[in-house]
């Protein structure tokens, strides 16, 4: 009987299923003192799990302030870079975005802008009654 052998390689980590033994040409001989050759079960190799995939998360940071004058700028960063700075946005543009993006957020923001108004308002009154006390003298002064 000839056995062909090939040059021992080493075995691949790649496969997902175990290599087959091949009985060395010793253990094929036939041997007196046994009496059946043991054949050898390969091992069986837990299966690869695959690898979880992990979201990669975008993290923006939006800034917006408020003066009570009513005046509102956001800025926008991406880590540490500045993306956007300083830009003028409107008291409604404000309100209509946050309350898109949650009741959360829109309740307070709306507070704040009512708070600005009202400060607006008593501001307008305030001037309007200058204004005509202002007339007034100068009416009186014709």
């Amino acid at each position: 009987m000839t056995v062909d052998t090939l040059a021992a390689e080493a075995p691949s980590t790649d496969a997902d299923t175990p290599e087959a033994l091949v009985p060395s040409p010793e253990s094929t001989a036939p041997d007196a003192s046994s009496a059946a050759p043991v054949e050898e079960k390969p091992k069986k190799t837990p299966a690869k799990k695959a690898a979880a995939k992990k979201t990669k998360t975008l993290e923006l940071t939006l800034t917006v302030t408020g003066t009570a004058d009513g005046e509102w700028h956001a800025e926008l960063k991406q880590g540490t870079t500045f993306l956007a700075r300083n830009l003028a946005v409107a008291a409604a543009a404000v309100s209509r975005a946050a309350k898109e993006l949650h009741e959360d957020l829109s309740t307070p923001i709306d507070e704040v802008i009512e708070e600005a108004r009202a400060q607006q308002a008593a501001k307008v009154a305030a001037l309007e009654a200058e204004l005509e006390a202002a007339r007034k003298a100068l009416a009186d002064l014709d």
